[in-house]
């Protein structure tokens, strides 16, 4: 069996379970495992979103933004709007670093804080921002950021 068919099988047992009414996600952990399978193997930097209702329970997992190497736009607005589309309480917003190193820069803690202020104004909290890379992740939950 590939590689790729293994992280496809934990993808899809993992999926199954934060789609399960009962999985709520209550700390950075209960995201970070499968946020590094989905971006696992990426070449390019990808910024997703994932919605949760008021319980915390997964929405959904949308990639709004997708870059090159070693950057992505990434635009409040249009995250605002997906936002409202799927009407969700809480954010967890994620993003992968391809050059493995999951240090936030200065421009990720600038796009964060855009986002927390811009998504507050439509009562909606972001629990986190993880960066993944290189089977590791930054939460800056845990980091005291957000």
């Amino acid at each position: 069996m590939s590689d790729q068919a293994i992280i496809d099988q934990a993808l899809a047992i993992l999926d199954a379970r934060l789609r399960q009414p009962d999985c709520v996600i209550k700390q950075p952990e209960d995201a970070t495992a499968y946020l590094k399978l989905k971006f696992a193997g990426l070449e390019h930097e990808s910024f997703r979103v994932m919605f949760l209702n008021n319980r915390h329970e997964m929405i959904a997992l949308e990639e709004l933004f997708r870059g090159t190497i070693d950057g992505a736009a990434v635009y409040p607005r249009e995250v605002v709007k997906t936002t409202l589309k799927f009407n969700a309480a809480a954010v967890i917003l994620a993003h992968n670093h391809p050059s493995g190193d999951v240090d936030p820069s200065q421009a990720d803690k600038h796009i964060t804080q855009r986002l927390v202020d811009a998504l507050k104004l439509i009562d909606v909290r972001v629990l986190d921002h993880i960066v993944v890379g290189n089977n590791e992740a930054y939460s800056f939950a845990q980091h005291g950021l957000v």
